[in-house]
């Protein structure tokens, strides 16, 4: 098991370095937009173990964009600390706060936006990481099947989840830029939520998003132009 783990991990990391010696040739820098969900005032889910879900979020989110940025990829941030995008004067802190991901989305000019999230269920059984995707984005969907099969494969063999469409997320539908939330573990799963606060679980999960992202951008850069 161990060695299979490690030839997997050698071959995805040449095929990163790959992916980048192209980009490089081009002279490309792809943009990603790297969301790390609520923050702030918002903690978002609170896991069966304490876990704030915006901690966890921002972590795995800093640990993915030094790997994309490793990989020749210019990563923005709609936050690099426990901070919400809201300024506190309007009614809604979390409407302003969405409002103010979604512009930053749509100014970058990014090649795909990917949004950190952690799940939460009443049932404590359930488990596994799940991409979402606007359910009319046909490009999105590539990208979350991308995802959903990366960490399938790199995190978590026994995850049965698909990609899942969906038509009332704010930042999917209100997105112009192909966006996927990525939900990275249940908070409300005893045995996830104890991995999802390690520093190489986190590591994990972000080698194995970071691997789908570069797929995703090379596989959209051979496409040809319509």
């Amino acid at each position: 098991m161990a060695i299979c783990l490690l030839c997997s991990m050698y071959y995805l990391a040449r095929t990163a370095v790959i992916y980048t010696m192209q980009q490089e040739k081009r002279g490309e820098q792809p943009v990603i937009v790297l969301d790390a969900g609520h923050g702030g005032e918002d903690p978002g889910k609170i896991g069966i173990n304490g876990a704030l879900e915006k901690d966890v979020n921002l972590q795995i989110t800093m640990r993915l964009a030094r790997l994309l940025q490793q990989n020749g990829y210019h990563v923005i941030l709609t936050r690099n600390e426990d901070k919400g995008l809201y300024t506190g004067n309007q009614g809604s802190k979390k409407v302003e706060d969405l409002k103010n991901r979604i512009a930053l989305i749509e100014s970058s000019g990014a090649a795909l936006a990917v949004s950190i999230h952690q799940n939460s269920y009443s049932a404590e059984g359930v488990c596994g990481a799940q991409v979402f995707y606007y359910e009319t984005s046909e490009a999105g969907k590539e990208a979350a099947q991308i995802m959903q099969q990366e960490l399938i494969r790199g995190v978590d063999p026994d995850n049965k989840r698909m990609p899942k469409g969906n038509n009332t997320y704010y930042l999917l539908k209100k997105s112009t830029v192909p966006t996927i939330i990525v939900e990275c573990g249940f908070l409300s799963n005893q045995a996830e939520a104890d991995k999802l606060v390690t520093g190489a679980y986190q590591e994990r999960l972000a080698f194995y998003i970071a691997m789908a992202v570069m797929q995703y951008v090379s596989g959209m850069q051979k496409a040809p132009s319509a």
